[in-house]
C-alpha cells in the first residue's frame, strides 16, 4: 500500500521548455526540462504525491509546420494525433529527467507519462466559432487554398498574416482520471493531461473519437486537480511572482491573494488574457475548499515558494 501523502498538481508552460529563439532544438528542450524537473523533485523530496501537466503550444506548432512542408509527400496531421505525439515526446523528456534526478538524490520514487484523453462536448459553441490559432503564418492565397484542401478554418491574425484556426472547447472530463489517480496514490510521479489533454467526445454509440480542437491547459490542469482532489495547484510560469499594475509604475509583485482579491483584479483587467490571467482564473475555480491553496511562481523557485519565503499564494479565505 503507497504511503498518504498530500498531494500537488503542478503546471509546467509549454514556454518553459524553449529558453529563446536560440534554443528551440528538441535537445535544447530536453535540457530545459531537466532543469524543471530538479525544481519538481522537490516537492517529492518534501514528501507530496505530485502529478505534472505541461503545455505544448510552441511544440505543436512545429510539428504542424513540419506537416505543411510535407504536403504533396506524406498526409498531414490530424490535432489529436498531434497532442498525443507531443504527450509522449515531452511525456518522455520529464520521465526520463525526473527519474534520472531521483536516482541522483537517492531518492525510492518513480515518474511515469500518461497518454491522457480529455473529454469535450462537442455541441460546445466554440466549434462554432474556432479563435485558437495555431500553425505558422501564411498569406491569404496560401491559406484560402490549404483551407479548400484540407477543410481548414482560416483567419487573419493582427495584421501578421493568415493562420489556421481550431475550437478550444471547455474541458468536460478527463477519460484515465482512475489510473492517473491510481497511480499518484501509489507513489509514481505522474505525468499527464499534457497540452490540456487529447480532445476527443463521445460518439452515438458511445465510442471515443479524436476531434480537432486545443484544450485550454490551464483549465484541464484546474479540473485534473479538482478530480483528484489535490491539496496543491502550483503554476510554473515565466516570473517568480504575479505582480499588479505589472509593466507600471505603480507595479507591486503579490505575495498573497485571497480568491475574492483575485476574482476582483480579474475583473480590473489587471492580468493580461494570453498570460497570466488563465493562471489566475484556473487556480480561483480550483479553491473551492477550505484546504486548497495555489502557488505561481518560476520553477527555480518552487521549493522557496512551499517553504512561504517565494511565489505568490492563493487562497480560499
Amino acid at each position: 500500500m503507497g504511503v498518504q501523502r498530500q498531494t500537488a498538481v503542478v503546471a509546467v508552460g509549454g514556454n518553459s521548455l524553449i529558453v529563446d529563439k536560440e534554443h528551440q532544438s528538441i535537445p535544447d528542450q530536453s535540457r530545459a526540462a531537466a532543469l524543471t524537473a530538479h525544481h519538481i523533485a522537490e516537492l517529492a523530496v518534501a514528501g507530496w504525491n505530485v502529478v505534472v501537466t505541461h503545455g505544448s503550444g510552441p511544440q505543436v506548432g512545429f510539428i504542424l509546420r513540419r506537416s505543411e512542408l510535407a504536403l504533396g509527400e506524406v498526409p498531414p496531421v490530424p490535432m489529436d494525433y498531434a497532442a498525443a505525439d507531443l504527450q509522449g515526446a515531452i511525456g518522455y523528456m520529464f520521465q526520463r529527467s525526473l527519474r534520472n534526478e531521483f536516482r541522483r538524490r537517492g531518492i525510492e520514487r518513480s515518474a511515469i507519462a500518461v497518454v491522457t484523453q480529455v473529454l469535450v462536448d462537442p455541441d460546445d459553441p466554440a466549434f462554432g466559432d474556432p479563435s485558437k490559432p495555431i500553425g505558422s503564418y501564411m498569406d491569404e492565397a496560401t491559406a484560402r487554398r490549404r483551407a479548400a484542401e484540407l477543410d481548414w478554418t482560416v483567419k487573419e491574425d493582427a495584421g501578421r498574416g493568415w493562420r489556421r484556426v481550431v475550437a478550444s472547447p471547455l474541458p468536460q472530463a478527463i477519460v484515465e482520471i482512475d489510473e492517473i489517480a491510481h497511480l499518484a496514490e501509489a507513489g509514481y510521479v505522474v505525468i499527464a493531461c499534457g497540452g490540456g489533454g487529447i480532445p476527443v467526445f463521445r460518439d452515438e454509440q458511445g465510442d471515443l473519437q479524436g476531434v480537432e480542437a486545443v484544450i485550454d491547459k490551464d483549465l484541464a490542469s484546474s479540473m485534473l486537480a479538482h478530480a483528484l482532489d489535490a491539496d496543491l495547484l502550483l503554476i510554473s510560469t515565466g516570473v517568480p511572482r504575479v505582480a499588479i499594475d505589472y509593466g507600471r509604475p505603480g507595479q507591486r509583485w503579490i505575495d498573497r491573494m485571497t480568491r475574492a482579491e483575485a476574482e476582483r483584479w480579474l475583473a480590473d483587467g489587471q492580468f493580461a488574457e494570453g498570460s497570466m490571467a488563465p493562471k489566475i482564473r484556473a487556480i480561483v475555480g480550483y479553491l473551492d475548499r477550505p484546504r486548497r491553496r495555489g502557488l505561481i511562481t518560476d520553477p527555480p523557485n518552487i521549493g522557496r515558494a512551499l517553504a512561504g519565503q517565494a511565489g505568490t499564494a492563493l487562497t480560499r479565505e
